[in-house]
């Protein structure tokens, strides 16, 4: 079997968790944060919806250099936004796996920032961390600013707390 059809069934169906969560964010508080580190609940949730990317950037290149591109910080301005951007990403990865062949897979990708290297692993490890990993986390930390905001969280795994 293809190391693409795991881990796009993967993809697809974590994509349904996290696009219920990304439908909770309030669009009245986006420029809510619960301590002045953290990020905005909008930042937050948008940089959730393009977590996606890192499935293309990983297939499409060898590499990634902190040191070559500009970061983005942008919030985009409403929920809908917001999950617009998750939708399209998460096709764009699909469609990018879909077209991905196990010798894409198991060639080797780094990320790195000027002369350093910060590890070197298979692309599908990568894919596994710096997208699906990566999204997980976040999405565990947007469900803590919703439930500070007293927003009913949906369950990802069974039921909330707020759905029994």
């Amino acid at each position: 079997m293809p190391i693409t059809t795991d881990l796009i069934k993967e993809l697809k169906h974590e994509a349904t968790n996290t696009r219920k969560i990304l439908e909770r964010v309030p669009n009245d508080k986006l420029d809510w944060q619960p301590h002045e580190k953290s990020m905005t609940i909008g930042r937050l949730a948008t940089h959730l919806a393009e977590i996606p990317i890192w499935i293309n950037r990983t297939i499409d290149a060898d590499e990634f250099d902190f040191a070559k591109s500009t970061p983005n910080y942008a919030s985009k301005e409403s929920t809908e936004a917001i999950v617009q951007v998750f939708d399209e990403r998460l096709a764009d990865a699909v469609k990018k796996l879909e077209g991905a062949s196990d010798e894409d897979l198991n060639g080797l990708w780094s990320l790195k920032r000027g002369g350093q290297t910060f590890f070197t692993v298979p692309k599908n490890v990568n894919i596994r961390n710096f997208a699906f990993n990566h999204a997980y986390h976040h999405r565990g930390q947007l469900s803590v600013y919703l439930r500070l905001l007293d927003v009913a969280v949906p369950g990802m795994y069974g039921p909330s707390a707020d759905e029994r």
